[in-house]
Order: C-alpha cells, then sequence, then structure tokens
C-alpha cells in the first residue's frame, strides 16, 4: 500500500488557533461557555514529541512554503520528558491543507538521556519491526527538535467535535552526535487551541469557532520550534 494513500478515507479537520492574549484558564472558560457544551474527557498530561526532518530540511520547507500534502514523522510519548517512556509511538502525519490524520506505529520502551544521539532513535525503529515500508520512508530522516506542552482534552455534547489546549511549550534542539538539551526556548505563555472534526461536519464546526473571540490561524508547533532554534 502507498504510503500516501494509508488515511485516505480517514482525514478530518483540524482546525488551530495560537493565542497570546489570554491564559489556559481563559481560554478553557470561553471553551465550556460554549453552546456545544464541551466538557473535560481525559486528565491534563504532558506531551512529548520528537521531530524528524532531512538533512537540508524539506519537511520544514514544505510547511512554510505553503505545500498543500505534508508529511512529518514523530517520536510521541506521555508524562516526564526524562522518565522511562513506556509506550512511545513512532506517528505519521500526513496533511491536506486543512485535513489531516495520523498513523501510529508502537516502538519499544526506551529512555531519554544525556548523550542521545541519532542512532539511538534509528535503532529504536528498527528493533521495535514496525512497518517495513515506514521503515525505510524515514531511514533518510534525523531527529531536529524535541518539544513538550502539557495538554488538556475536551468534546462536545454530541460526541461530533473535540477540542485540545495545550501550553507551557518547550521546544529543544537535536544534533546528530551528542544531545545535552541545553539548546532550549521555554514558552509558558502562549496557548494552541485545535478543534477536530470529521469532514461531513465542517459546516456545523463554523457554528463553534464563530463563538471564539480569536483567529483560526496556521499554527504548526515542529516549524514554529525550527524557526525559533535555527533561525
Amino acid at each position: 500500500m502507498k504510503e500516501e494513500n494509508l488515511l485516505k478515507n480517514n482525514f478530518r479537520y483540524e482546525r488551530k488557533f495560537f493565542i497570546t492574549t489570554m491564559d489556559a484558564i481563559a481560554v478553557e472558560n470561553i471553551i465550556l461557555l460554549n453552546p456545544a457544551f464541551f466538557s473535560e474527557i481525559h486528565h491534563e498530561r504532558w506531551v512529548n514529541n520528537i521531530y524528524f526532518d532531512y538533512l537540508e530540511f524539506n519537511n520544514f520547507l514544505d510547511n512554510i512554503g505553503g505545500n498543500m500534502y505534508r508529511k512529518k514523522y514523530r517520536i510521541r510519548w506521555y508524562g516526564d520528558m526524562f522518565s522511562k517512556a513506556e509506550t512511545p509511538k513512532l506517528e505519521l502525519k500526513i496533511k491536506e491543507g486543512l485535513l489531516g490524520d495520523k498513523k501510529s506505529f508502537q516502538l519499544l520502551p526506551f529512555k531519554l538521556v544525556n548523550g542521545t544521539n541519532s542512532s539511538v532513535f534509528k535503532d529504536l525503529i528498527i528493533n521495535s519491526k514496525i512497518d517495513p515500508e515506514i521503515e525505510l520512508s524515514i531511514k533518510e530522516q534525523i531527529p531536529v527538535m524535541l518539544n513538550r506542552y502539557k495538554r488538556k482534552y475536551f468534546e462536545s455534547n454530541d460526541k461530533k467535535f473535540r477540542i485540545t489546549i495545550d501550553n507551557q511549550q518547550s521546544f529543544y534542539r537535536l544534533n546528530r552526535f551528542n544531545n545535552t538539551f541545553l539548546q532550549n526556548y521555554k514558552d509558558p505563555n502562549s496557548v494552541i487551541l485545535e478543534i477536530k472534526y470529521d469532514q461531513e461536519y465542517d459546516l456545523e464546526a463554523a457554528k463553534i469557532s464563530n463563538n471564539f473571540p480569536f483567529r483560526l490561524t496556521k499554527s504548526s508547533k515542529y516549524a514554529r520550534g525550527i524557526e525559533l532554534l535555527y533561525l
């Protein structure tokens, strides 16, 4: 099966709002007052991601260049950044405009430590014996950035719409040989709200977003992290 067709029938809308005018508590209060009657559905938790890209940063350039079809790989786990990740996953994220989805592959447990290099993650992917086609696709890419943030989850009363609130973001530059995680940028103030829903509910989604006092934005944590750490 071609990688581009893995998720074609499961694409959903992913609309983001990058907010700098209010804190996460204020944003949450606005969500809870929305006519769609959102309620929290999951405990708040820390999300950690290691993003891969080519040496020429092709994935980043696709993003800032406005390429409608984009894809990127990341390793994701939850909880403390330096505790043992018991159930990490390699995720393939595919975007077509505002539509997107992901394919996940279970990885072996690992622990992030000072001195970690690119070969550690390459070996992790190989030893986890994931889909050979995915392993081949990521072969030429290397880890370039680690980010983490605190996330809360909400769902509308009719279960058609989900919202996440991310805040307390941190970005860490990764190199190929010896990572000490000292090159970083911390953003304790901005908030990212994302609303996700199936394609059939796009017209209804406008009624929800029209009640938000902030604008829809193009917001990629990966692209922002690269700009902060490398440019």
